[in-house]
């Protein structure tokens, strides 16, 4: 008996026992534990059928794909897409389309991009399984001359694993969905997106590419809505994506604007929710947060008490900011037009606040969805500034698909238009609140595990 190679074969097992043993199986921790009223359930089913609405009436009927916005001018939306596959299932959940409705409508958006043209050509729908942020409506194309978009495909493909997970039964549609879902997520050429190891954003993940300049100079770099993009991405076999989330955690700002409100800061909300409504960090931190003590979902609570904090103080004296009103984040303006004496105001803008030395375009501009998609966070200050927000401004929020968009009370203005990358949070935040139902799902995916355990991610103590 060769005794060298039997202790080689022991220690062999004994090293894969090893490395097996360090990768984690994260769990979803479900709903979040949290008391409510009937009347609190009752508002809360209102906003989420009205909210729901968006997507059963604005997406393509043979295509599938979910318009940007409202506006008769707005074209498709690939992040609108991605965030809408969840909602038709939550819907069928809520029990206001059929399940096999809502297969249907995935079944479109799937075969509608498995048979998109893909080349490096202007007029197409995407590239190296990446598609374009905006798509014409009628073909399906690029429009405009929008970017080949990773965060936006990113979202898409959040969708995607969503629908394999969701759709598990054994019925013709379904097993499409399953088998065009695989296609999709392994023709996404993360490679291709990779910053060069040279310069202010070294081994990033790049923002997008365009067939007329190539890839964007800049990379994703924290702390922002990408936070998912990076666990997607490794857990999608990206070469070297251990380096690049390195290079992505190297850029983060730690802020302590408030006296125990201490965390990762990025300004505009929709930052800490996007990537949150579809993994479930409750628990688990990456070498950068269990330093600090607290997983990403701590952190996004603290950054939505920051925001209600910095409107009680109300630093450049915005009619309507209080303790009850709040929520500054991405969403439209009211324009220069509404300018008045030194009060100043934008259009669409990347608003937000994390504290009163860290802002980003506040011009007193409130998007009721920044303040519901941080429900699981913080119910306890969501629910009564919505309520308040209701009781106080009626039916100049509320449109038939629920919220609009943004209000500005100082401008004297509301919006009359819907955003879908703002509609869909806010619907499916609401929902992990209640059931955990789009976290469920998630989490049990290959590639959300695989993704989670590379970057390092553990469970806290």
């Amino acid at each position: 008996m060769n005794y060298g190679k039997v202790v080689l074969f022991v220690i062999l097992c004994l090293a894969t026992g090893a490395a097996q043993s360090q990768q984690h199986v994260f769990k979803s921790g479900g709903k979040v534990n949290y008391a409510l009223s009937s009347q609190d359930e009752a508002m809360l089913d209102s906003i989420q059928h009205k909210t729901f609405l968006f997507f059963l009436h604005e997406h393509h009927p043979e295509k599938g794909i979910v318009k940007d916005r409202t506006a008769t001018w707005a074209p498709a939306s690939i992040a609108s897409t991605g965030f809408g596959i969840p909602s038709f299932a939550i819907g069928v959940e809520r029990k206001w389309i059929t399940r096999e409705q809502a297969a249907a409508i995935t079944l479109n958006i799937l075969q509608f991009f498995i048979n998109s043209v893909q080349s490096a050509d202007t007029n197409v729908t995407g590239y190296k399984g990446f598609y374009y942020h905006f798509l014409k409506l009628n073909s399906g194309t690029r429009a405009w001359k929008c970017e080949l978009s990773s965060i936006d495909t990113g979202i898409l493909m959040m969708g995607i694993i969503f629908a394999r997970n969701y759709y598990n039964l054994d019925t013709e549609v379904e097993n499409q969905i399953r088998k065009l879902a695989g296609i999709l997520l392994n023709r996404v050429d993360w490679n291709f997106m990779a910053m060069p190891g040279t310069g202010k954003f070294a081994n990033t993940i790049s923002m997008g590419w365009s067939p007329e300049h190539g890839l964007h100079d800049y990379g994703w770099s924290g702390y922002n809505e990408a936070l998912f993009l990076y666990v997607l991405a490794a857990g999608s076999g990206m070469e070297k994506a251990e380096q690049s989330y390195q290079a992505w955690l190297k850029s983060y700002k730690w802020n302590t604007p408030y006296k125990g409100l201490s965390h990762v800061a990025f300004p505009p909300l929709f930052g800490h929710q996007f990537s949150q409504a579809f993994i479930d960090y409750r628990g688990i931190a990456d070498a950068y947060m269990k330093e600090k003590g607290i997983d990403y979902f701590e952190n996004s609570r603290r950054a939505t008490y920051v925001q209600r904090q910095y409107a009680i103080d109300n630093p450049k004296g915005w009619v309507g900011y209080d303790s009850l009103c709040w929520g500054i984040t991405a969403s439209d303006g009211p324009t220069e037009k509404y300018n008045f004496g030194d009060k100043k105001f934008l259009g669409y803008a990347g608003r937000g606040t994390s504290g009163p030395d860290y802002n980003y375009f506040d011009d007193g501009t409130i998007a009721p969805y920044g303040a519901l998609s941080s429900l699981p966070f913080a119910p306890e200050i969501v629910l009564p500034a919505i309520k308040s927000m209701n009781k106080k401004y009626g039916k100049k929020l509320w449109g038939k698909y629920g919220y609009y968009d943004s209000f500005n009370p100082t401008a004297k203005w509301f919006n009359d238009d819907f955003i879908g990358i703002d509609e869909a949070p806010m619907l499916i935040m609401i929902e992990n609140f209640r059931t955990g139902m789009v976290w469920n799902y998630m989490m049990q995916d290959t590639i959300i595990q695989k993704g989670l355990n590379k970057l390092g991610y553990a469970y806290l103590k």
